[in-house]
């Protein structure tokens, strides 16, 4: 499409340079670093606080349901804490038990391990390892060699070799004390780790209420609402995560126990525990866990037939667990991205190890949800959290600016499963070439991103050219209030009342009969015509007929040639205009005065220009209507045309001039 002569060259874009890192940026840096240093090299306080924090948010239901049973506040925590302490030492002493008998079974596996490597000798890894050996024994003599040659040249010829003499090393007898601590120093550790998180934990179940207003305090006494519904988020989130997950790992255990007594593999009951412990790690703690089992499959059994059951079971049970049933019966409830998993396993396994696996995903839940609620750290649901970094409005301009109609429309039909036709116009599409339209008046926008906006927004408007412009279903499903929005829903809400329906056309006034009674105007502006024909097929799908027309058409040179015959109303579309608008007056009288009996819409579409505003300004330019959305528009050529079901008026809806 030719560019408009009528609009003046864009200057080349000046954009400014880059800014440094400024002093804020590095002191944030710096107290990152020294946050990271300080977890790292206390870890050893830090893992028994985290964890007793982390078991009170499981203990805490248990705690109100005692409490609600009228067992008082002190006896109710001193029986969850009980209970707890009794599953714990449950789980080590069957841990226990299991491991000693396994041990005492180990030589006659180790005899069977050997049957099945000799067998596997005499087939094609045995040939391996004689091909190994060969190429093993070839570099040991020609290292012998060469040694023999340079001792050969550093003693010379006649020189004495020396002897080798015998070193005897002597243990030291080891005394009762350092034979108690090298006994029970194993023990003695997890056990005081224990006890430290027991004890934690009896404090922060006693005392939860004094330190969530202590919390507030300290850190959101002046917006109580916003750090009620934060700390209400993250404790719901984290208790809503460690109650499901405890749940699926005991389920997956269970099955893992049984499945593995039913293939017949030793001590079903360790391994169960143990894979319900290590699915805590995400994502491979599962598979990680049928390691030992599968390598005393291969012990036990003198074939495969039990490896390869044992392998199966893990193999199908992880995917379906953690695919199918994990999805339906809580969704996503940590709200972490699966990148965002990753990383923070690998950082806080690096911080502080095993426990470290465990703990990343409830310590990442908690920055999400600083995230989500203090707008500083805004960056860290938008790194780590699992919702759209982007507003519709910019992924919508981001892909037309990219030239890629085909995932513009991807993306708008997953929107409009949500939203209306009209809906998707008017707080997407428009707003997203408002945004073009305003970096083009900056001059960063090239001709050729132009034309590529240009043709996405004609080949997406006839993509949507069969699609009804109806409210989808379910969009009256209740919203949870404490809910918190995300960055698009906050700056784009969606409107959902849909224009109505105009009446047959033998029940129109004479002059809307016509094929196309609406004529929509395109503006002067490089992206008008986009809105245009999005009004216009708005239109056809509400009963009345509509064409396009460039600018030029009404220009002084093109007015005498445009032909209004069969036209009851012009809507002129203008996605950018400022300052006084006498180009928009004189379109207007030279329309005007090429037909008297037909009506002037202006369709101003960034809501809040001067015209829409200011009444006497209105009045002076001298249109008939002024809208400031496209279902506006929709309703304002409906009631011309005699329609009485338009759905409800908007506060943007038309103002007679």
């Amino acid at each position: 499409m030719p560019m408009d002569d009528a609009v003046a060259a864009k200057p080349p874009a000046q954009v400014p340079p880059p800014l440094v890192p400024g002093l804020r940026g590095l002191l944030t840096l710096a107290v990152g670093v020294v946050l990271i240093a300080a977890l790292y090299f206390g870890r050893e306080v830090f893992i028994p606080l985290v964890l007793a924090v982390l078991l009170s948010f499981v203990l805490a239901p248990v705690v109100n349901l005692l409490r609600r049973i009228k067992l008082g506040r002190v006896p109710s925590v001193i029986v969850a804490v009980l209970l707890a302490l009794g599953v714990i030492g449950g789980i080590g002493a069957v841990i226990g038990t299991q491991v000693a008998g396994l041990a005492g079974n180990l030589p006659q596996y180790q005899a069977t391990v050997s049957k099945k490597f000799a067998g596997l000798q005499q087939g094609w890894l045995g040939e391996a390892n004689r091909v190994i050996a060969k190429f093993s024994h070839q570099v040991h003599d020609a290292t012998q060699k060469a040694d023999a040659a340079d001792t050969t040249a550093a003693t010379g010829p006649g020189g004495d070799t020396p002897k080798a003499q015998l070193v005897r090393v002597q243990e030291p007898e080891i005394s009762p004390l350092a034979l108690a601590e090298k006994v029970l120093g194993p023990i003695f550790e997890p056990l005081t780790t224990v006890g430290i998180v027991l004890v934690v934990v009896v404090f922060l179940l006693l005392q939860r209420e004094d330190l969530r207003n202590r919390m507030i305090r300290l850190f959101g006494s002046s917006d109580l609402h916003r750090t009620t519904v934060a700390m209400d988020d993250a404790a719901g989130r984290l208790g809503t995560y460690f109650l499901a997950q405890l749940g699926m790992n005991a389920a997956f255990g269970v099955i893992v126990g049984v499945g593995l007594w039913f293939i017949g593999v030793p001590n079903p009951l360790l391994w169960g525990v143990f894979s319900a412990l290590m699915r805590f790690v995400p994502y491979i703690g599962a598979f990680i866990s049928g390691i030992l089992p599968v390598a005393l499959a291969a012990a036990v059994d003198p074939g495969w037939n039990m490896v390869i059951a044992t392998a199966a079971l893990f193999l199908i049970a992880e995917p379906v667990f953690g695919q199918v049933i994990e999805p339906l019966l809580y969704g996503h409830s940590t709200g972490l991205s699966p990148f965002a998993v990753i990383v923070s396993t690998l950082f806080w396994g690096f911080l502080w190890g095993p426990i470290g696996l465990i703990l990343a995903t409830p310590f990442t839940v908690c920055l999400v949800v600083l995230g989500r609620h203090v707008d500083s750290l805004e960056f860290l649901d938008i790194l780590l959290g699992d919702r759209p970094p982007l507003t519709p409005v910019e992924n919508f301009y981001q892909r037309m600016l990219a030239g890629d109609p085909d995932e513009a429309r991807d993306l708008g039909e997953q929107m409009l499963k949500e939203r209306s036709l009209s809906s998707y116009y008017d707080e997407v599409a428009l707003k997203g070439l408002q945004l073009a339209a305003n970096d083009y008046a900056r001059g960063v926008v090239t001709p050729a991103q132009l034309e590529n906006i240009r043709a996405s927004s004609r080949s997406l408007v006839e993509d949507f050219e069969d699609h009804p412009d109806v409210e989808p279903a379910g969009t009256d499903a209740t919203v949870n209030p404490n809910d918190t929005p995300t960055l698009a829903e906050r700056a784009h809400p969606k409107n959902e009342a849909v224009p109505g329906q105009a009446p047959p056309r033998e029940a129109l006034p004479e002059a809307w009969r016509g094929e196309a009674p609406v004529l929509c105007l395109a503006g002067r502006g490089p992206l008008d015509e986009a809105s245009s024909a999005m009004l216009a097929q708005l239109l056809r799908k509400h009963g009345l007929g509509a064409r396009v027309t460039a600018y030029q058409s009404a220009s002084r040179e093109g007015i005498r040639d445009l032909d209004l015959s069969g036209v009851a109303m012009v809507c002129i579309s203008y996605l950018d205009i400022t300052g006084n608008p006498s180009h928009l007056r004189y379109l207007l009288e030279r329309l005007r005065r090429k037909s008297r009996d037909v009506k002037l819409l202006v369709g101003l579409w960034p809501q809040g220009e001067a015209v829409l505003t200011d009444t006497d300004l209105g009045q002076q330019v001298g249109a008939d209507a002024y809208v400031s959305s496209l279902r506006g528009a929709v309703e304002a050529c409906l009631r011309e045309a005699g329609a009485t079901n338009t759905g409800d008026e908007t506060p943007a809806a038309a103002n007679a001039a």
